[in-house]
């Protein structure tokens, strides 16, 4: 088990919920990807050294990438793919399954949460990453949903949360 005190989560939104949906040419998701990749830097700045990701479509993507390129750089990061059970991909398209299973196998851990779907496997995803981590970077619109769950639990644990707001006119 990694240690909580280095060890940092994320929530955003999946594209369903992001001003640019699917489109990542968008100047919007370029700031906002920019913006993650500075919240994990400060975050590796502060002593934080293992990451988890909830690998979902849309910013917890950005933030997994985002990781690794840092990951390149400094060896002593880890990354951990949190999945909520093991059909979390099926139902996306073919090129959206290529870039999440580049994406776990380029984690160094894996924890499978639920073993087969639930109504509930993402909070109780979201929840073990919560519970194993001091630190929550949330990139979020305002909008009910799991993100919103997230953000709640995590002040619910006197978790520091790094608000990266989502602004429709962002560029």
């Amino acid at each position: 088990m990694r240690a909580r005190q280095i060890s940092c989560c994320f929530t955003g939104h999946r594209p369903g919920k992001l001003p640019w949906r699917y489109d990542e040419s968008d100047p919007r998701c370029h700031s906002l990807k920019r913006r993650i990749a500075d919240a994990v830097e400060a975050a590796y700045q502060e002593g934080h050294r293992h990451f988890l990701c909830g690998m979902a479509l849309g910013c917890d993507m950005y933030f997994c990438e985002c990781v690794l390129a840092l990951k390149a750089i400094h060896a002593d990061i880890t990354v951990e793919a949190a999945i909520p059970c093991p059909s979390q991909a099926d139902g996306w398209s073919l090129a959206q399954r290529a870039r999440y299973r580049r994406l776990v196998e380029a984690c160094d851990f894996e924890t499978l949460v639920s073993a087969s779907y639930t109504p509930y496997c993402m909070q109780r995803r979201d929840r073990y990453m919560v519970d194993h981590a001091s630190l929550l970077i949330a990139a979020f619109g305002g909008t009910p949903g799991g993100t919103r769950y997230t953000i709640e639990y995590a002040m619910s644990r006197r978790l520091t949360i790094v608000d990266l707001p989502l602004v429709t006119g962002e560029v």
